[in-house]
């Protein structure tokens, strides 16, 4: 797995988890779906991304792109 495919995979699976937690328990969690949207859109301003400096000092190679 590489860092792109790694933030995909964390954020994807931290936005399906929101929702079931909203669905399953309470529509408060909805927040949680809000936040990370807007921090997809912050990071593709800034270029920013914890997770992306995790999945780094985690030793995951890059790539560029979707090839």
């Amino acid at each position: 797995m590489t860092v792109e495919r790694g933030i995909l995979f964390v954020v994807g699976a931290l936005v399906l988890a929101s929702v079931l937690l909203a669905v399953y328990s309470s529509l408060a969690w909805l927040w949680l779906t809000g936040i990370l949207g807007a921090h997809l859109m912050q990071a593709a301003f800034t270029g920013f991304c914890p997770v992306v400096m995790t999945l780094k000092k985690l030793g995951l190679p890059q790539r560029a792109g979707f090839s």
